[in-house]
């Protein structure tokens, strides 16, 4: 399992961790409108998965703005940006700030992503900063689990490779 640490001290992730050349398992979330969103539901297109705690937080929401800011570049990609907020306050905080490109998702209500993708926070029941890439054909493709949550993602390393998928 990844060593994630929250604020320097370590936290117990639950679920499977998941590797490249790994089948991306499937998970039901939430849209903006409560209704459920799988992996197939955006089949046939690239994913890049940005995992952050919380959207209301500073560096969950540079790390949404940046990928927001390069999903409109990348042709054939679509960028999913999911945390245990509320689904209310995920929209709230898209309208707020006018991003377009960014598909914000909730898995407050199950957990089914965090488990699924080994990201889950048991002593905090939040989801611990990461990005995946997933395939057209759901194949993981690049993985990135930050070893201290409140820490940025490698952003570059998750764009090249989101861009080598979609070619």
């Amino acid at each position: 399992m990844a060593k994630v640490t929250f604020k320097g001290n370590p936290v117990t992730l639950v679920g499977n961790e998941v590797k490249v050349g790994d089948a991306a398992p499937n998970f039901t979330v939430l849209a903006n409108d409560l209704s459920p969103v799988t992996l197939d539901d955006t089949k046939g297109f690239v994913r890049l998965i940005s995992v952050v705690p919380s959207i209301d937080t500073g560096v969950c929401d540079a790390q949404t703005r940046r990928f927001n800011e390069e999903a409109g570049s990348i042709e054939g990609v679509k960028v999913l940006t999911i945390s245990v907020d509320l689904p209310f306050a995920q929209k709230r905080w898209c309208a707020a700030n006018g991003l377009e490109n960014v598909v914000t998702l909730s898995d407050h209500r199950d957990v089914s992503f965090g488990q699924a993708y080994g990201v889950l926070i048991q002593e905090l029941r939040l989801l611990a900063r990461a990005v995946f890439v997933v395939d057209r054909n759901d194949r993981v493709t690049y993985v990135e689990y930050v070893s201290e949550a409140t820490n940025h993602p490698n952003y570059e390393a998750a764009i090249e490779a989101a861009k080598q998928a979609a070619q």
